[in-house]
């Protein structure tokens, strides 16, 4: 257990300790019925638990983009059907995977890191590892499991829902109507789109989970130290997503 105990470290420290952790997480598992059922139940916490804000805050999200947008439009020569085509690939491209993984980022890395770091101060962390059970694959591997499968299918439900709220909130403001709006959603679809919002949703999905478990999982000190590894979770997740927001968007669409 000493490669527990905290030590005070640089960048270099705390970056090699959060590789090793992914490292440990994809060990094979002891007891792979105990391993699934825990997947199971984080399926449910990071998925089901997250919908209603997920479907709450897309929906704002298209309504807002659409109304913008329309605006905008109204004193031009260009097609109001461009409401719908822009609504859709901003949706799809920058505003469902990234706008709900920071969302995201803060309810579920806020949890992780808080029960985590609960379980360290408790010492059940260390009562599991006396016992000979391997810790990081444990509570961590199912975790990311759970975030790379759930969080993708989280955005593309944010994805659709936005694009029907720029439909409603369109043609309730009667900038656009629902016919020129959906001729702008169905106009130049692309399939290469929703593979880099896929490719999107998986990677911010496993940053801000393994960003978050690692906070948790190594916090010390007293019951404060909880708060504090609560709040770097989600300002680290957060920056992280943003930083392999403009990796990916670089590598994805040069």
């Amino acid at each position: 257990m000493a490669e527990y105990v905290h030590a005070s470290g640089g960048p270099l420290f705390h970056i090699g300790r959060y590789v090793l952790m992914i490292k440990r997480s994809f060990a094979k598992p002891e007891r792979a019925a105990m391993y699934w059922k825990e997947t199971l139940v984080q399926m449910n916490n990071i998925g089901v638990g997250s919908l209603v804000i997920i479907l709450l805050i897309s929906f704002f999200i298209g309504a807002v983009s659409a109304v913008q947008f329309a605006y905008n439009l109204s004193q031009s020569m260009v097609p109001m059907y461009y409401v719908g085509f822009v609504v859709k690939e901003s949706m799809i491209l920058e505003l469902a995977p990234t706008v709900s993984c920071l969302i995201l980022g803060g309810k579920i890395g806020s949890n992780l890191a808080s029960e985590l770091g609960t379980m360290r101060l408790t010492e059940q962390i260390d009562a599991l590892e006396i016992m000979g059970v391997n810790t990081i694959s444990y509570l961590i591997g199912p975790k990311l499991a759970a975030s790379v499968t759930m969080i993708p299918l989280l955005v593309v439900i944010s994805a659709i829902t936005g694009i029907w709220g720029g439909l409603l909130a369109g043609s309730m403001s009667g900038y656009v109507s629902g016919a020129d709006y959906l001729q702008g959603v169905l106009m130049s679809f692309k399939a290469y789109n929703i593979f880099v919002m896929m490719v999107k949703s998986v990677v911010f999905g496993f940053v801000l989970t393994s960003v978050s478990c690692y906070q948790g999982f190594y916090a010390h000190g007293s019951a404060i130290e909880i708060g504090k590894a609560s709040t770097r979770a989600v300002v680290l997740s957060c920056v992280m997503v943003l930083f392999a927001d403009l990796i990916l968007t670089w590598l994805l669409l040069r």
